[in-house]
Formats: structure tokens, C-alpha cells, sequence
């Protein structure tokens, strides 16, 4: 499997598969419940995973054909 595929499924398993193990409303984290910190945290983790897969994908090393 390319690295790209394992990158895609990064934050599918931390927001969902961990979401069951962090079902907490205490410790309040940046006056957050836990469970929202955990989710919040996610959205800006899932945006730098794409960030790495569109540098890592071969198809965007090529120039502009115009």
C-alpha cells in the first residue's frame, strides 16, 4: 500500500475509531470538553494530512501544461 493511501486513512481512524475511547466531557481542554477538543483537534490534523499527500503526490510534481 503507497504511503498516500495509509496517509488517507489517518484521520478516518483518529476521529472515528478512537472517538468511543474519548467520550468524556472532563478534562476541560482550551475551555473545551474533551470529546469537542478531540474533534476540533482532528479537522486541523485532517488539513495538514492533505497538505502532505497533495506534496507527496507525483501528479502535482509536474508543471502546468498551458
Amino acid at each position: 500500500m503507497k504511503i498516500i493511501h495509509f496517509l488517507s486513512f489517518i484521520p478516518f481512524i483518529g476521529m472515528l475509531g478512537f472517538l468511543p475511547l474519548v467520550n468524556k466531557v472532563e478534562p476541560f481542554v482550551l475551555g473545551m470538553p474533551f470529546i469537542m477538543f478531540w474533534i476540533v483537534l482532528w479537522v486541523v490534523l485532517t488539513s495538514v494530512t492533505i497538505l502532505i499527500i497533495f506534496k507527496l503526490d507525483p501528479a502535482n510534481k509536474e508543471g502546468d501544461t498551458e
